[in-house]
């Protein structure tokens, strides 16, 4: 009766046709889901202890930062351990009230001393406390896919374990529960708990390069808790992935730039703080004889700006990228103390949180007598700022061993998502390395396996995944040495479908130079046997708002065999490559990505320079294919003429007459933007005349 009763009551849930009788039933019915309801909506779960929907008689494997939270029983073990190294690395960080371990490269390697007990698990809850902030979701602001790479070298996989609600962007710590298969290879072990025979790498815990189960693309991420248990050993996602609402605050101001500037006497809402153990002295007539000027120093170490009128935001605002553009003065005093300069300690968020900058990332100063000027970018900067009082604040900077003179200091907020200004460099002209506006670095390097020559660039590593064959190719008429991937002449158990190549004797530069301009032109065999087989680079690393991070090369930049029984040459431009490597070096290059046995004779690389002696030069202008410039014309709103021509010719030149048979063209001076795949100059209704695209 009792069911009868309440099938009734539901299905009258809205109407006005519930009876006296069964009203006192109805009332008890709701407050019976109601209760049901709160019991299921566990979250959110405070950050100071695990979620009540824990099973303390489950086997778990956690690691915690600084052992802040006990286990709930002794079957929970502190087994994990997170590891930093090569493209792992971890830093500690204070945000939010707690201390967090962040991610500074691209992943999050987690080690499991008794990674043996998940031999039998089909499904692996994986239960993080992690900082709400955006390292949880895509540029763009939405929810992305965790994936989870298991297994050992051959045999991998990088299930997904889940997604995060936007809610969770709250800036504050939250608990979320992912879910992963444990799959099975082919011989039927499974990817977590066991090491196959064959199995390559650092296997010590099970997984790759010395981990168990490593967190993949999540560069900036910050956890304070992680644990490894069977199936519901946490709860159910749905009753942990819920997360409290972030606190009320001003959104952004669209303004991304504060600056002073003693030598001219200009300041634009940024301020010399002068207080505590921030003191300093204000000088004129620093430098050298030909460029003196007004700078100020640290009385002892430490050099600080406040921003006036919080005019790039509130300290409660989101963490932000901030880049720092400082001209400072390298006194002849200097030379052979060691002095060094540079970005100190930064606020993590509003409530006082403290990170710091690497120290191996400062300027040392040799005692040049000249006048340097560089900047540098820190990640998700709080703008609370570090001892700023009531003014707000970017990175804090320290001048250790000796007291350097700023003249000059600007700060841009780099902002992302959907803001009006959202990536924009309004300091973009300011380099990390002041050497590549020099003669310093060398712009070319070449390996010629024809010739056998190596100039700055030799082959990469033959090996685990990218095993390579060197052999003579050709046609008949012109048989060279040259490379291939081994494909299926190499190991069982691997594609075998890259091509890698080192750059030597840091021919370029160091690797902590800026993202660099590379050119780059393949000299390869176009086999007849394998007309429709195509390469390209394929990943490479980059920076972004100063993380380092992997990007992959767009399939557009395929280049596919026609079979002419020729060689033939191949060109790419990568704007923004940094000289770290995939698989290989550092130094290297992007990773090349073949689909067949595609022989490869000669590489040539160049770093296009965009300031200095050599700014713009190309040395492999030659190989760059020519586009012929089709220009078009049409009307566009407020019958405005519209000239438009392909944005793959990035340097030709709309030049305009009045009439024909004038001689004197003259350039067009209006600037061209980019819309979709074409160049765009829009003029006024009067605008006539006849227009031409020269390319230099």
């Amino acid at each position: 009766m009792t069911s009868a009763l309440t099938r009734s009551a539901v299905s009258s849930l809205g109407t006005a046709t519930i009876s006296t009788m069964n009203r006192t039933l109805f009332a008890a019915l709701l407050g019976g889901v109601s209760s049901l309801w709160a019991l299921a909506q566990t979250g959110p779960s405070s950050p100071t202890d695990w979620p009540s929907t824990r099973q303390a008689d489950k086997v778990v494997h956690y690691y915690v930062t600084g052992d802040a939270l006990a286990a709930p029983s002794e079957t929970w073990t502190p087994d994990l351990r997170v590891l930093s190294g090569g493209d792992q690395i971890t830093g500690d960080i204070t945000i939010g009230g707690f201390s967090g371990v962040k991610a500074l490269g691209n992943y999050f390697n987690v080690a499991d001393s008794s990674f043996g007990e998940w031999a039998d698990d089909e499904t692996i809850d994986i239960l993080v406390q992690a900082y709400g902030d955006d390292a949880l979701f895509n540029l763009d602001g939405s929810p992305r896919n965790f994936n989870f790479l298991l297994g050992t070298l051959p045999e991998l996989t990088a299930p997904v374990g889940g997604s995060v609600a936007v809610e969770a962007r709250n800036k504050k710590w939250n608990w979320i529960l992912f879910r992963i298969p444990n799959g099975q290879r082919a011989d039927g072990t499974r990817f977590v708990g066991s090491v196959p025979e064959g199995a390559q790498g650092d296997t010590s815990s099970g997984g790759v390069n010395g981990g168990t189960i490593r967190l993949e693309q999540v560069p900036n991420l910050i956890i304070r808790a992680i644990a490894f248990g069977p199936q519901g050993a946490f709860g159910e996602p749905e009753a942990i992935n819920l997360f409290a609402p972030a606190d009320s605050c001003d959104p952004e101001p669209n303004t991304n730039l504060v600056g002073l500037d003693l030598r001219a006497g200009v300041t634009n809402h940024l301020v010399v703080i002068n207080d505590g153990d921030q003191t300093v002295t204000f000088e004129d007539q620093v430098g050298p004889a030909t460029d003196k000027r007004r700078a100020v120093r640290p009385n002892g170490s430490l050099l600080n700006f406040g921003i006036l009128d919080n005019y790039l935001g509130q300290p409660c605002n989101d963490p932000r990228a901030v880049k720092v553009c400082v001209e400072f003065y390298d006194d002849p005093a200097f030379a052979g103390l060691d002095v060094r300069f540079g970005p100190e300690a930064y606020a993590t968020d509003s409530l006082g949180g403290i990170g710091f900058y690497p120290a191996e990332q400062r300027q040392v100063l040799t005692g040049t007598g000249e006048w340097i000027k560089r900047s540098w970018i820190v990640p998700a900067v709080s703008l609370k700022g570090v001892n700023a009082g009531a003014l707000t604040a970017g990175p804090r900077f320290v001048s250790e061993n000796g007291q350097v003179f700023v003249s000059r200091f600007d700060l841009a907020v780099l902002r992302t998502g959907t803001h009006p200004l959202a990536g924009q460099d309004p300091l973009a002209d300011c380099f990390a390395d002041p050497s590549i506006c020099t003669d310093t670095y060398g712009n070319y390097a070449e390996l010629d396996l024809k010739q056998g020559l190596k100039q700055g660039l030799d082959l990469g590593s033959s090996g685990g995944d990218q095993v390579m064959i060197e052999a003579e190719a050709g046609p008949a008429s012109d048989r060279r040495n040259a490379i291939r991937p081994a494909r299926d002449d190499g190991p069982v158990g691997f594609t075998h479908q890259y091509l890698n190549f080192a750059i030597t004797d840091q021919v370029f530069g160091p690797s902590s130079q800026p993202a660099a301009n590379l050119a780059i032109c393949v000299t390869y065999y176009d086999d007849p046997a394998l007309a429709g087989a195509r390469f390209k680079p394929e990943v490479y690393q980059t920076e972004a708002n100063g993380i380092t991070t992997l990007k992959f090369v767009p399939d557009s930049a395929y280049i596919t065999l026609e079979g002419t029984d020729t060689w033939k040459e191949a060109y790419w431009e990568i704007p923004d490559m940094k000289f770290l490597g995939v698989n290989q070096g550092p130094q290297a290059a992007a990773r090349f990505v073949l689909s067949d046995k595609i022989f490869v004779s000669r590489v040539r690389y160049a770093v296009i320079r965009p300031c200095g002696p050599k700014a713009g030069v190309n040395e492999l202008a030659a190989c760059k294919p020519l586009i012929a410039p089709t220009l078009t014309a049409g009307l566009g709103a407020n019958a405005t003429l519209e000239l438009r021509w392909p944005a793959a010719i990035p340097d030709a030149l709309l030049e305009s007459l009045p009439a024909l048979g004038e001689a004197n063209w003259q350039p067009v001076n209006v600037a061209p933007v980019v819309e979709g795949d074409q160049w765009v100059v829009r003029l006024t209704p009067t605008a006539n005349g006849f227009y031409r695209l020269r390319q230099p």
